[in-house]
């Protein structure tokens, strides 16, 4: 276990904070080690129907460039995962989830950061705004799940939560371990 001593300097914004620990090794060595508070996220695979889920281009600033993956965004404070998964479907899409089923969570970045990526699956789907946030989104698509597999492993898609989400559902759904409801009609 590794215990720290003290913190030597942090950075605070608005989404997450970032601090510099001296910390004491498990052998008693002392070493640094860089610790980031961020809030917890969602995402989410969204049907529009059995065979087809909703993606969004965005502009990544980190990596300069435009990313094709599934909705997803940051848990307010006191808002719970649930309703935030739906607030951004609506926010980045114009969609609204009939159905919504939680199937994985995971930490993507444990060796730095306490962020966990909560992953749902969507269905019964309604269009309730034709708008999307154009701050961050560039584009809605409607893709195949069939190509989107294929983008993921040609490289096009190279966006961690989504091909983890896309991977594990796929795994799932094979298994039988979704509701036997998820895809039937409202």
């Amino acid at each position: 276990m590794e215990r720290k001593i003290v913190t030597l300097g942090s950075l605070h914004t608005k989404h997450f904070s970032a601090h510099l620990d001296r910390v004491r090794l498990r052998n008693g060595q002392i070493t640094e080690r860089i610790r980031v508070d961020h809030p917890e996220a969602v995402a989410l695979v969204a049907f529009t129907d059995n065979n087809h889920i909703l993606m969004v281009r965005q502009w990544r600033y980190a990596i300069a460039r435009e990313t094709l993956e599934i909705p997803a965004g940051k848990v307010d404070p006191g808002e719970d995962p649930r309703s935030c998964a739906q607030r951004e479907l609506v926010e980045e899409t114009g969609y609204s989830p009939g159905n919504l089923v939680e199937f994985l969570s995971y930490f993507p970045a444990i060796g730095y950061s306490n962020e966990r990526i909560i992953i749902y699956a969507a269905s019964g789907l309604r269009r309730i705004s034709h708008s999307f946030d154009e701050k961050e989104i560039s584009k809605v698509e409607v893709i195949p799940l069939e190509k989107v597999s294929d983008l993921i492993t040609n490289g096009s898609i190279q966006d961690g939560k989504t091909i983890i989400a896309i991977s594990v559902f796929q795994v799932r759904k094979r298994r039988g371990e979704l509701p036997a409801e998820f895809f039937a009609p409202e």
